[in-house]
């Protein structure tokens, strides 16, 4: 692995990770709770707390390979930390801008932008087929909109 190859594995996962994260958790509260306020806060604790845990992650995996210098470690560390930082931070702007519904019908929309072409770049370096990387991404994209929307359903009805 090289410094671009670091890069390159820290800022996808971070971007991957910062659109499932945040999408389910905004889904989530959102169906749980209708509050702007508290899917906001979410999103500020996401983009703090699970971009320094799966930056800890990244860096640990990565020294457990034993197959990568200190500054390969650290730069996959590091992309991971600000890509899943500024991912997460992203999702604030429609938030605030927009109608409550209206935001998180963006914030989808946002995500599986996001997504979609993380997986077509993908598909392109490995010379494999765009539609099938990007469906399968999306699929699961979905999945955990569909679901995080269900347990904010369920944790409101089981809190009221």
């Amino acid at each position: 692995m090289n410094f671009s190859e670091a890069f390159r594995t820290g800022a996808n996962f971070g971007l991957t990770s910062g659109v499932l994260t945040t999408l389910g958790l905004i889904v989530g509260l959102h169906s749980g709770t209708h509050s702007r306020a508290a899917i906001i806060g979410g999103v500020l604790t996401i983009a703090v707390a699970d971009a320094l845990s799966d930056a800890l992650g990244m860096h640990i995996h990565e020294e457990s390979e034993n197959q990568h210098t200190p500054r390969e470690i650290w730069v996959s560390t590091a992309a991971t930390l600000v890509t899943k930082f500024a991912m997460a931070a992203s999702f604030l702007l429609p938030l605030v801008i927009l109608k409550l519904s209206y935001a998180i019908v963006a914030s989808i929309a946002w995500g599986a932008i996001v997504l979609t072409l993380i997986s077509f770049l993908l598909a392109r370096e490995q010379h494999i087929h765009a539609g099938k990387v990007i469906s399968e991404h999306l699929g699961i994209a979905a999945l955990v909109v569909v679901l995080t929307h269900f347990v904010g359903d369920w944790t409101a009805r089981l809190m009221s």
